[in-house]
């Protein structure tokens, strides 16, 4: 079972005036300015694919370009790049979310996926006009995962009768597909929603041993559905020819970014919070987080790490880099040709289940 490597693909550039603020300011919280830049998400998706990347997630918000929208453009200027849009329940009716789907599953040649996602906070889904707590979320989820599988999948028509939905007379005129959902959520309710519904799961960043465990755990929930989830993680990393060169590299950037911060707008509100980044020792200490779970090493140290991630069960593992300048580039290149060749054997899928 090989590796899947995975980026990701944004409605439009970092804030910052020149590739090096942006490069910088990567390390700074999210902000809900974004806009939609066409060139921009094209030329993300181009160099995907020409440098071997083999899928791309295009994350959601409240504040954000529609996630379907970007996907869509993507998958029109590439061939082989498959696109993950997220997908917040709650939003649509999941009858409309799986045509949505099916449509660019069928449009882009069957390179269309899905992650669906409940939710970072209970403020920025009430932005959506969404006011429930996230356990009732939770149940809200496994009626929205049925009638939206069913929607995908079924020839004929059904109904549906639960808390939150009510269906008649269901049925999608396009053909049948099952394109390939993932989800996340390391509560217990959430585990047991992959186990039943997903194809991927989504992991949080954490050390091997407790990546271990939880990997063992919604396996453990697949099985009891006859199947086997395969697994996602996300790892940023700061990049340098050498280890360091590239801890050199993270020091800068983690300076330059303190001081960039506090002049990213008008009104640069963090995409969990309901104001400013008014408090430099708030703002110092966000960005220390961010930088703290950064992989900082060449791309071959780097590439040993995913290979150790390989090894404990991850099948998907994105890789988070600045694609600034060609220096960005030709390093990224290099970590995802270590990755290869590090991963490049056949691992045998019962040892990534921890007994």
């Amino acid at each position: 079972m090989t590796l899947e490597i995975r980026s990701g693909v944004r409605g439009a550039a970092l804030p910052g005036h020149d590739p090096g603020e942006r490069q910088a300011l990567r390390l700074a919280p999210d902000t809900r300015q974004r806009d939609a830049d066409p060139g921009h998400i094209i030329a993300q998706a181009v160099e995907h694919e020409q440098s071997g990347v083999d899928s791309a997630l295009v994350a959601q918000s409240s504040s954000w370009p529609d996630p379907w929208l970007v996907a869509a453009w993507a998958l029109a200027a590439t061939s082989t790049l498959r696109l993950v849009p997220a997908h917040r329940i709650g939003t649509t009716a999941p009858t409309v979310a799986a045509r949505s789907l099916a449509t660019l599953h069928r449009l882009s040649g069957g390179r269309a996926g899905v992650h669906l996602i409940l939710g970072s906070s209970d403020l920025e889904v009430g932005r959506d006009g969404d006011n429930l707590p996230k356990e009732v979320r939770y149940r809200r989820a496994a009626e929205f995962l049925e009638i939206f599988t069913r929607t995908l999948t079924s020839r004929e028509p059904f109904d549906f009768d639960g808390e939150f939905y009510q269906v008649r007379d269901v049925v999608s005129g396009l053909p049948p597909v099952r394109p390939e959902l993932s989800f996340a959520g390391t509560s217990p309710a959430g585990i047991a929603l992959a186990g039943r519904y997903a194809d991927v799961y989504g992991i949080p960043t954490q050390p091997i041993e407790q990546t271990r465990e939880l990997i063992a755990a919604v396996q453990a929930a697949a099985a009891e559905h006859d199947s086997r989830i395969r697994i996602w993680r996300n790892a940023s990393f700061i990049l340098g020819d050498t280890d360091a060169a590239a801890a050199d590299h993270a020091e800068r950037l983690a300076a330059q970014a303190v001081h960039l911060g506090t002049r990213l707008g008008p009104d640069p509100l963090w995409i969990t919070r309901p104001g400013r980044i008014a408090v430099p020792d708030e703002l110092e200490q966000a960005i220390a987080n961010v930088a703290g779970r950064a992989v900082v090493a060449s791309p071959e140290t780097a590439a040993e790490l995913g290979a150790q991630l390989w090894r404990a069960g991850v099948d998907i593992l994105q890789i988070s880099t600045p694609l600034e300048t060609p220096e960005d580039l030709r390093l990224r290149r290099r970590l995802i040709s270590s990755l290869r060749a590090a991963t490049g054997g056949v691992r045998d899928p019962a040892s990534t289940l921890v007994r």
